[in-house]
């Protein structure tokens, strides 16, 4: 199951992204995790120094690996250098599993707290004033649009902040996204603002109030969230521990925050993928970039990768 969570700046979004994955990975679950934040800060709220932290390879760095290894042998792609970032799978593409072992994994994922971790990267300094963030989550979309995840298997990622999540095809490749939202009419405003944007693509949005303190807070937000409010955190002495570097097990978190994170999943489990409208928005959002600036960039008209008869999954992964 592929899960997001997105916020306003400084809502909490990547400390509950930690949060989640540590209590999945503290179940027994398989985690796969990206940050594609552009604060970068994923791997040290899960228990990484920051020395760890900064020696995580980025995905970006391995971009040709990545294309080389998910093209297989797709007639359609006619070379690594003719991949987007929205290059949908097609007979002959590789379809990854989220726990496999594969060069892409070996290059770009390390173990950080039980969890398979995967980092866009920092901006360079060639980068300042010259390209948007967009430009580094790019390898983490194309991973996405390739991996076939399972019941049981969780792939969370901590987003960019804002509705900025919204300037590529990636706000579409989640089973469910979690908006973390504090009481602030900020905060509501930009949980409003992506639950407009996301209306019109099915995408599964919910609420998770965040830094509540008292009841006047969730009386706030469940005034303005309605039936979208789906859970709430308060303050964490566990989470205030860990950011001071004592990082503790996630069992000791406090028990009304763990029963938050119980919610959260539950939502994701009862949650069931269709692959087919999954394969048709990534088609989609290929052929609008494909027509925006990857026709002209690669020279090829890129509306030829798409291959009309193929829908990802398991039955495509065991080549059916």
């Amino acid at each position: 199951m592929k899960v997001a969570f997105v916020g306003k700046g400084g809502s909490g979004k990547t400390t509950l992204t930690s949060l989640f994955a540590a209590y999945l990975a503290g179940s027994g679950c398989p985690v796969l995790a990206i940050d594609a934040d552009i604060n970068q800060h994923l791997a040290v709220a899960l228990g990484a120094s920051a020395e760890e932290a900064a020696a995580l390879p980025a995905l970006g760095e391995h971009l040709t690996l990545i294309k080389d290894w998910l093209r297989g042998d797709n007639p359609r792609i006619t070379g690594a250098g003719a991949m987007i970032k929205t290059t949908p799978p097609g007979r002959g593409s590789r379809l990854v599993r989220p726990f496999e072992d594969n060069p892409v994994f070996a290059a770009c994922f390390r173990d950080v707290a039980g969890v398979r971790l995967g980092v866009t990267g920092q901006f360079a300094e060639d980068d300042l004033g010259v390209a948007c963030y967009h430009s580094k989550v790019g390898a983490a979309e194309l991973l996405l649009n390739h991996l076939v995840d399972d019941a049981g298997e969780y792939v969370v990622m901590d987003m960019t902040a804002g509705a900025d999540a919204f300037a590529s095809g990636l706000f579409t490749r989640f089973d469910v996204t979690f908006l973390v939202c504090e009481p602030t009419r900020r905060s509501i405003g930009v949980y409003r603002q992506y639950a407009e944007y996301a209306r019109d693509f099915g995408v599964r949005l919910a609420a998770v109030g965040n830094k509540v303190t008292d009841d006047e807070d969730v009386e706030f937000l469940r005034a303005e969230l309605g039936t979208d409010l789906l859970c709430w955190l308060t303050g964490s002495a566990h989470v205030r521990a860990a950011e001071r570097g004592r990082a503790r097990p996630i069992t000791a978190l406090e028990p009304h925050n763990l029963d938050a994170l119980a919610t959260l999943r539950s939502t994701v489990d009862s949650t069931q993928r269709d692959w087919a409208k999954f394969h048709r928005q990534a088609v989609e959002f290929h052929l609008r970039n494909a027509r925006s600036w990857g026709n002209e960039r690669t020279g090829e008209d890129l509306a030829a990768q798409v291959d009309p008869e193929f829908v990802p999954g398991p039955p495509a992964l065991a080549g059916a």
